[in-house]
């Protein structure tokens, strides 16, 4: 029998919702255990659907109880109790983002072909340092339409109806090497990110060519996330059934420091 825990977790990553027909759609999250300093990944997790006292916002301390699924032998997984959820605090970006990064940095990964090293002891998600990063983006085919709406269809045994989650006619991909990792040939991830995806919905409306929307995106997600004033860190996944199979969920992206005018004291 699996016993239930309750944990004290900080959310890092919040995939986009997929429709679902036990929940109308859930979200799956990724967050650092705070008392093991380990990566765990929170799902099923009905987003749009819980009250509002338990929405958590990216980098929230929450405390919930879950259990490790029968099925899912990824070491970071966690079936989530969702009426458990509370949110206990939120983490700043106040000096240069130091609660976080005193976090996230603490679990870091040498690179992403290390990641995929770890594969074999069914370790399933990492954050590592990019270097030579470019951005893609690529024409999708949109998934079956009917068997979306059939899941959000469901709204009779829910509190809430949600709408749909509109389909994004495009995909997009971070291309980078692995820092210090002079033999790394070069990666191609698609980006797993809630963020970019209602960053598209929402910005369309502001600009009569769909070019310059997509110019718009490149510049936020390459030149802003990933520039020469960001400390970029990518946060990776991998899918179930496909382990070898990874994405971006998420980039870390605090300010970098100023490098010292002085030498210290010796």
């Amino acid at each position: 029998m699996v016993t239930p825990e309750k944990k004290t977790v900080l959310i890092a990553v919040k995939a986009p919702p997929n429709p679902s027909k036990k929940y109308q759609e859930t979200n799956c999250c990724a967050g650092i255990d705070l008392e093991r300093g380990t990566w765990v990944r929170l799902y099923p997790i009905p987003f749009r659907l819980l009250d509002d006292d338990k929405q958590f916002p990216k980098y929230s301390v929450i405390s919930v109880r879950c259990q490790r699924p029968v099925r899912d032998k990824r070491v970071e997984s966690y079936k989530v109790d969702q009426d458990s959820i509370r949110i206990l605090r939120h983490l700043p970006t106040a000096h240069k983002w130091s609660e976080r990064k005193k976090i996230v940095l603490a679990t870091l990964s040498p690179s992403f072909c290390k990641v995929l090293e770890d594969v074999s002891v069914h370790k399933s998600l990492g954050v590592f340092k990019p270097t030579d990063i470019d951005f893609e983006i690529k024409k999708s085919v949109p998934r079956d339409e009917q068997k979306r709406r059939t899941a959000y269809d469901q709204y009779h045994l829910f509190d809430k109806r949600l709408m749909p989650v509109e389909q994004i006619p495009f995909s997009f991909y971070y291309r980078f090497k692995c820092r210090n990792s002079p033999n790394c040939p070069k990666h191609k991830l698609m980006i797993h990110d809630w963020e970019l995806m209602e960053a598209y919905r929402r910005w369309r409306h502001n600009y009569t060519y769909q070019s310059l929307l997509l110019d718009k995106i490149r510049e936020k997600w390459l030149g802003t996330l990933c520039g020469s004033t960001r400390d970029t860190y990518f946060y990776v996944g991998n899918m179930w059934q496909r382990p070898k199979q990874f994405m971006v969920l998420g980039v870390f992206y605090p300010p970098k420091s100023a490098p010292s005018l002085f030498k210290e004291d010796v």
